[in-house]
């Protein structure tokens, strides 16, 4: 029986990593706009009563959920709690957003020491010239191979606590919303479950 070629190998390899990729990618959704901990997910709104007309409400998204969307979110459950609770308006007490930024690295599985497809001592360099020198900064650099990608993901968690009232808004309080005009207005702009 003949043993499967260098290049065969390699693409084989090539081939599972993009399937992984795409995948991965398909996978990578913001999180939606739903209780935390639906459906096994991480992310998404909690609410605790702090007292008969004031909430703590938090909403937090996953590393492919931007900012405005997590902040949103938050904006439209206050909303729909305060509607769902009988009173008309809320004003948010404490508001803030956090992010939590981790960068995680990864080698490059085609340029690493024990490449299948180009051998152990092939591979791209970089170095810069400055003062008259050239770096010795090449992927075989003083701390061995250089070749790892490293990127940031950050996580958004937005949190207020909320104050609900009925009537008409106070009138010239930046904080305070009309709930049923926040449902109006970002109910659409949110990803529901299953879209």
């Amino acid at each position: 029986m003949k043993a499967p070629s260098r290049t065969t190998s390699a693409l084989k390899v090539l081939a599972t990593t993009a399937v992984a990729g795409l995948v991965l990618a398909a996978c990578a959704t913001a999180t939606p706009y739903q209780p935390a901990g639906y459906n096994g997910q991480r992310g998404g709104y909690s609410e605790q009563r702090v007292e008969s007309n004031r909430y703590r409400v938090t909403f937090a998204g996953n590393s492919v959920t931007s900012r405005e969307q997590v902040e949103m979110s938050l904006l439209l459950r206050s909303a729909e709690l305060t509607v769902e609770s009988g009173y008309d308006w809320f004003a948010t007490v404490n508001r803030a957003t956090e992010r939590d930024t981790r960068f995680v690295s990864t080698p490059d599985p085609f340029y690493g020491p024990y490449s299948r497809f180009y051998g152990p001592y092939w591979g791209p360099s970089w170095r810069y010239y400055r003062s008259g020198f050239w770096s010795p900064w090449d992927r075989w650099g003083p701390w061995g191979p250089q070749d790892i990608a490293t990127r940031q993901i950050d996580r958004y968690e937005a949190s207020a606590e909320i104050i609900m009232g009925r009537g008409p808004k106070p009138a010239g309080d930046p904080n305070a919303f009309d709930a049923r005009e926040v449902i109006q207005n970002l109910g659409s702009r949110v990803t529901r479950p299953g879209a």
